[in-house]
């Protein structure tokens, strides 16, 4: 059984969006690219064939893939999330007890995480060590550079 994703709308709107595109443009562009090898000659000895029909394969696959996060996407309310503790979806401002500085996350799906907007996947290692936490909580999480210790300064949606 897959597994469950929670989604913003936002989220699932881009997802369905790619999907769709994969289906028709990429489904189109993938059967010139065959067409286009095929008429020309021996398909026994034609690698240009071979590669369009092995993009064409994994092309399906990703289709599939995206099909079956879409099947298992959940769409979640934003406005019916507790603030009082760290859960999916939350943003959360959160300050490193040994240097002082402070930072805002928001917890998302894996797939709509983006560092650059301050978007931080559910399942990254700070996510969950914020999980279920309350403002004032202090917690130390285990990430790449080693332990660090992380306050909660608040929690918003």
């Amino acid at each position: 059984m897959a597994e469950v994703s929670y989604y913003t709308k936002e989220g699932l709107e881009k997802l369905k969006e790619e999907l769709q595109y994969l289906k028709t443009t990429g489904r189109s562009n993938i059967s010139k690219q065959i067409a286009e090898a095929r008429d020309k000659g021996d398909l026994s000895e034609n690698a240009e064939y071979d590669a369009a029909k092995e993009a064409q394969g994994l092309h399906e696959a990703k289709i599939a893939q995206m099909q079956e996060a879409v099947a298992n996407a959940r769409l979640l309310d934003e406005s019916k999330i507790d603030t009082s503790k760290v859960l999916a979806l939350s943003i959360v401002k959160i300050k490193n007890v040994k240097n002082g500085a402070t930072m805002s996350y928001q917890l998302v799906s894996e797939t709509e995480a983006d560092l650059k907007t301050g978007k931080i996947s559910v399942a990254s290692p700070i996510a969950k060590g914020l999980l279920g936490k309350k403002v004032g909580d202090k917690t130390e999480i285990m990430v790449p550079a080693g332990k660090m210790e992380f306050e909660i300064l608040e929690i918003t949606r």
